[in-house]
């Protein structure tokens, strides 16, 4: 990349968040992405009282008014549900705190590992009312929403499209293991891919579209019989998905379509190769031994730079 492209760097959501632009244009770059993800935080996020999220799972049996937005991205969540085969479920906030993940990660960590509570999910995606004309969602008693397979992605499309507007030159937008990109800087983007933040990764050349990463090495935590639980829940148990690839890494044309696959691949992964082939997206996946595996449209390999 060429010498004016720059960098901000910062933490949010227990994730690195990254937006890279041409100097003159990277305070407001960055300024549009933090108003997109407070717009997004204050809608559905699960660890804030005073979300819409968090006001619909304490009213559940109750239908409650919402602000647009969180309507938006409660609709899109269970449309993603209806294409997946409900593979990727909104409705399994009450069993991701049942398995220990009530509070930001890092929280759960620290603290004294909890016993898992036993659940029977009685419940799916199908059972959250939606009354489009009046703003209103509604859940049955003791059943939650969460959104972080779709609303982390969203908000980097979403942020991508309000750049687009604003940004002469091209861009780039990181929120943990969702990105996409906006033109193309001479030179070309470089972008490290990894199963976590700080591990071992490879570096391709994405021309444009979007790649994620979805995995269950990063949000891991261990219960009192001193068993790994991870954040991907597979759900039809309510419990830790037993995942054939370890991490998945998807190219799609915007990051909500790329971490629908990536996410879906790590819950069913049938499924999710005969979306990616029928779509045409690439993938990067990781097996349970390590053993790595590229597919489809991956982006190609940065060249090598001669020592």
């Amino acid at each position: 990349m060429t010498s004016d492209i720059d960098t901000m760097t910062w933490q949010d959501w227990s994730c690195t968040m990254r937006v890279t632009a041409a100097r003159r244009d990277l305070d407001l770059a960055v300024t549009i992405v933090d108003h997109v993800i407070a717009e997004v935080d204050a809608a559905v996020s699960r660890f804030r009282e005073d979300s819409d999220l968090a006001r619909i799972n304490d009213r559940a049996g109750r239908m409650t008014a919402v602000s647009p937005l969180a309507l938006r991205l409660i609709t899109l969540g269970r449309q993603v549900a209806r294409d997946t085969g409900g593979a990727i479920d909104p409705t399994l906030a009450a069993d991701l705190v049942a398995n220990g993940y009530d509070a930001d990660i890092a929280d759960v960590r620290r603290r004294p590992a909890s016993p898992a509570v036993p659940r029977v999910r009685r419940h799916s995606w199908r059972d959250v009312r939606i009354d489009r004309a009046f703003s209103l969602v509604g859940l049955p008693a003791g059943v939650g929403l969460d959104l972080g397979a779709t609303a982390k992605a969203w908000t980097v499309d979403e942020a991508i499209r309000r750049l687009r507007r604003r940004l002469t030159g091209p861009a780039l937008v990181s929120l943990g293991g969702d990105l996409a990109v906006l033109g193309t800087p001479a030179g070309g983007w470089q972008v490290e891919v990894a199963e976590t933040e700080d591990g071992p990764s490879e570096s391709v050349v994405p021309r444009d579209g979007a790649l994620t990463t979805s995995s269950i090495l990063g949000r891991r935590w261990r219960d009192t019989a001193g068993g790994e639980c991870h954040h991907v829940l597979d759900p039809h148990t309510g419990q830790p998905a037993r995942t054939r690839w370890r991490t998945a890494t998807v190219w799609a044309p915007t990051a909500l379509s790329a971490n629908v696959v990536s996410t879906w691949m790590l819950v069913d992964a049938d499924g999710a190769e005969a979306a990616l082939a029928s779509h045409r997206y690439g993938a990067r996946l990781v097996a349970q031994d390590g053993t790595l595996t590229t597919c489809g449209a991956w982006p190609g390999a940065a060249p090598a730079v001669a020592s």
